[in-house]
């Protein structure tokens, strides 16, 4: 639900009614990951999807239906072989959805909602945190008790919490735990606890979906390919500085969609900035006296990707200068150089595509080979996505 938050909480601050189906279960191949969502408002109106077009339009009945009748629905939708094309997935994998009606705020409904907290209030904060960047995670159980599927709860930097999935705090705060644990890889996840928030009994299944700031690519040397990987890199989400020690080079002009650019030398702003489990770090400076002072505290952060361009043979030098400085083999593993992947690139738009098929595939786990005569699932749960994502359930009752 949290993928499209601008739009909900534009619904929200317009005071309209909708009903929101999120991807709870994925097994096989599945065009969308969990957490994806669709929402319907009582206009009819959709926005977002669950399943890239295979199912959309029996998930947009039931949204309908759940802004009629004001219940939460759970569906499972799989592949059938005798009609491929209608309402299962025609790429062979499952999914679970579960369609949960969001009440306006103040609405008569929501003053008369029978919970301890109404989820669509835990819902409306956790849309307009998401909406303005904020770190949150929104949790939501997804099997139990009936009494308590689409209780809501809303999990903050530190421990802090709105609602409630059960009314027992030590539960809330087992959540909370999970959901900081999430933060740190960008992660949304499926968690099974008992009701007192242990691990001994599975109680209740939660989707624990996780937002905050873009994750970081820090861009080191103002080069050609490197205007090249800032648009790509802008166009997957992350939040893309250049940072280069020559200031004729390292311009808005020549970077106009860098959110940041830096003047300074790369190794003493490495040391400076913040980085995560989500950061990758691309090395297009291609000069020793910039690459191995920086190289030598990027592989020994723990982020997710280091690449660094080079021919084979300033690779081979590279490594030699890296082992003299007292890297040792694992820490000079972690780079990936020559970076990118072979595509046979030439022009630096080609380079720039090379660099993030590289970095998609090491977050997503993926081989990096053609998908043509494999057999792994096309969409497979890679490091990301474990499988824990996975899903069945049973009729609501």
């Amino acid at each position: 639900m949290l993928d499209i938050a601008d739009d909900l909480n534009r619904w929200v601050v317009q005071g309209r009614a909708f009903a929101v189906a999120t991807v709870v279960g994925i097994s096989g191949s599945a065009p969308r990951q969990l957490g994806a969502a669709l929402a319907v408002d009582a206009e009819g109106n959709a926005i977002g999807s669950v399943s890239g077009g295979c199912v959309e339009g029996a998930v947009y009945e039931l949204c309908r239906q759940a802004n009629e009748d004001g219940r939460p629905i759970r569906e499972r939708f799989d592949h059938d072989d005798e009609d491929a094309f209608a309402v299962g997935l025609s790429c062979g994998g499952v999914i679970d959805v579960l369609v949960t009606p969001i009440r306006p705020p103040g609405s008569r409904a929501q003053a008369h909602h029978a919970g301890p907290v109404d989820p669509s209030t835990v819902v409306h904060a956790a849309l307009a945190a998401a909406a303005r960047g904020e770190s949150v995670a929104l949790a939501r159980v997804i099997d139990g008790p009936s009494s308590l599927v689409g209780r809501a709860l809303l999990a903050r930097p530190g421990g802090a919490c709105e609602g409630t999935l059960g009314g027992r705090p030590e539960l809330d705060r087992a959540v909370a735990a999970e959901a900081a644990v999430l933060w740190e890889a960008g992660r949304t996840a499926t968690v099974d606890l008992g009701a007192d928030g242990s691990r001994c009994a599975t109680a209740l299944r939660i989707l624990v979906e996780t937002t905050g700031p873009a994750p970081r690519m820090i861009v080191f040397g103002a080069v050609d390919f490197a205007s090249a990987l800032v648009r790509i890199g802008k166009f997957l989400g992350y939040h893309v500085t250049v940072c280069d020690a020559r200031p004729v080079f390292a311009t808005r002009e020549r970077f106009p969609e860098a959110d940041e650019i830096v003047v300074d030398w790369p190794h003493r702003y490495l040391d400076a900035t913040r980085t995560d489990a989500r950061t990758v770090l691309c090395v297009l400076t291609h000069d020793a006296k910039f690459d191995i002072p920086l190289l030598e505290r990027a592989l020994r952060l723990p982020v997710a990707y280091v690449g660094a361009m080079g021919s084979r043979r300033t690779h081979r030098e590279r490594d030699a200068r890296l082992r003299a400085a007292g890297l040792t083999d694992r820490e000079r593993a972690g780079l990936r150089s020559p970076i990118g992947l072979d595509l046979g690139a030439h022009t630096p738009e080609e380079t720039a595509l090379s660099i993030a098929a590289e970095i998609v595939a090491g977050r997503r786990g993926g081989s990096g080979v053609p998908l043509r005569g494999g057999q792994r699932p096309i969409h497979h749960s890679g490091p990301h996505h474990p499988p824990s994502g996975e899903a069945h359930f049973g009729a609501l009752t």
